[in-house]
């Protein structure tokens, strides 16, 4: 299946197999295909909690409008933001400098990173939200997409009580939770989901 044909044929999916599980190999291979993803900097501030044990499963669904997507799928990701990944002495920033040494950069230019890094994400705590969110986004997207080249389906969902979750799940305050996401085969019981209306190039392309 070639990138074309993955971006064309991505549903949001509401129907899983409960019966049809996805193998630890899968879902080690989907997550080491995603951490591919671009990030500020390279600090990839995304984390994420895996839910495969029903009890788990359906302490979120309580938390997330009772979608029974979230207990059918044999899998659900909880994609975490860190707001705070940028900071100097944070493990993400810390592992991403040890590695620009390696490459050849000074570690005499760790100060000066540093700094760019708050005028660029500390700034303000909209900063920091935008930080974490975007990047986790672009982790997020990559999850779709590869999960639908390995013949799985996806649903991201940001309907869920965010601090409700967050407590339930004893996830620290540094993370934003920008959506959990169901996987797994689809239930061919079921009718596979037509594409939705996308916004032509015209709507899209702007100026001002």
């Amino acid at each position: 299946m070639d990138f074309k044909e993955i971006v064309k044929t991505r549903r949001a999916a509401n129907f899983f197999d409960p019966n049809k599980p996805v193998a630890k190999e899968t879902i080690r291979e989907l997550v080491e295909m995603a951490a591919q993803s671009p990030s500020s900097y390279n600090l990839q501030p995304w984390s994420l909690m895996i839910l495969e044990d029903p009890d788990d499963k359906a302490r979120l669904r309580k938390l997330a409008f009772d979608q029974p997507k979230i207990t059918d799928a044999p899998v659900v990701f909880m994609v975490l933001g860190d707001r705070n990944a940028w900071k100097e002495g944070d493990k993400s920033f810390e592992m991403n400098f040890a590695e620009m040494v390696k490459s050849g950069m000074p570690e005499a230019n760790k100060t000066g990173l540093a700094k760019t890094m708050i005028s660029l994400y500390g700034a303000s705590q909209d900063h920091m939200q935008a930080f974490a969110a975007k990047n986790a986004g672009f982790f997020g997207m990559s999850l779709m997409y590869a999960a639908k080249s390995l013949g799985l389906e996806s649903h991201p969902m940001d309907g869920f009580d965010h601090n409700g979750v967050k407590k339930e799940f004893n996830i620290p305050d540094n993370y934003w939770i920008p959506l959990i996401m169901s996987i797994g085969y689809f239930d061919e019981s079921k009718e596979y989901p037509a594409p939705k209306w996308r916004k032509s190039f015209e709507d899209i392309v702007v100026s001002f």
